[in-house]
């Protein structure tokens, strides 16, 4: 009898801890905004060119991704569909859509580096960083999040595990949409063109 009625205590115990790790966890990015979380805001960044501010691009439709130029995969398909997306658009159009790329790996990414990875791409793109306080307030604002991870069988010494979204900035600064980093190019195109 006291066998079974600890494996009711422990079974409820780990109930409760399931029921409180769900509560918690961190909700879809869409259904936050849906929820009407406030995501978004200005940032002003480190560029080649000096500092880069989100709010000296109002009146243009802003494509924004957060990842590190060492990235093997997510930050180089995310900015090929990105470029892919604004050829897409008549002259006219890409005119009115500037790329922002920020780097959360400052310590390898110089703003030198930064800019000619980014303008290889697209040259509306640009590339940008900031000290590790103003990275980690833009990361937030926008939803997103990153870590370090240690590797150390590689040259690298280490990657930056980070979320892969393409954020769509409309003229008035204000965040529109949080796309997959894997968005076919004719459907950012169409969410451009939406915003224009």
């Amino acid at each position: 009898m006291k066998t079974l009625r600890n494996l009711l205590f422990l079974t409820l115990v780990m109930l409760i801890g399931v029921a409180v790790a769900l509560y918690f966890r961190p909700q879809p990015l869409e259904q936050r905004i849906a929820l009407g979380e406030q995501l978004g805001g200005d940032f002003t960044l480190q560029s080649e060119s000096g500092p880069l501010s989100l709010n000296d691009m109002r009146g243009k439709v802003v494509l924004f991704f957060i990842g590190y130029a060492s990235c093997p995969d997510v930050c180089p398909t995310a900015l090929a569909v990105a470029a892919q997306g604004l050829h897409n658009l008549s002259e006219e159009e890409q005119q009115q859509v500037a790329g922002i790329f920020m780097s959360v790996d400052p310590d390898r990414d110089s703003v030198e580096k930064l800019a000619k990875y980014s303008g290889f791409f697209h040259p509306n793109f640009r590339g940008a960083t900031a000290d590790r306080e103003t990275i980690d307030r833009v990361v937030k604002q926008y939803g997103a999040f990153y870590r370090m991870v240690d590797m150390n069988d590689s040259a690298m010494g280490y990657a930056v595990d980070h979320s892969s979204r393409l954020y769509l900035i409309g003229k008035d600064g204000k965040l529109a949409r949080a796309l997959p980093h894997a968005t076919a190019p004719d459907q950012l195109s169409e969410e451009i063109r939406n915003l224009l």
